[in-house]
């Protein structure tokens, strides 16, 4: 059973179409959610550690 206290992190929201202006910006919407998955992917192996659980391929 799922621990409400500990819910298992959830993806960021992806990029959608247009989202993009295309300039090369410093902080492209595509760079910063490539961080944000970072985080996510470190932030979901310590739940699944916390859990017991494999982590996903």
């Amino acid at each position: 059973m799922p621990d409400p206290e500990d819910p298992r992190p959830e993806p960021p929201a992806a990029p959608k179409p247009g989202d993009c202006c295309g300039s090369g910006c410093v902080h492209c919407v595509y760079d910063l959610y490539e961080e944000a998955m970072e985080r996510y992917r470190e932030a979901l192996a310590a739940w699944e550690a916390r859990h017991g659980q494999q982590r996903s391929p």
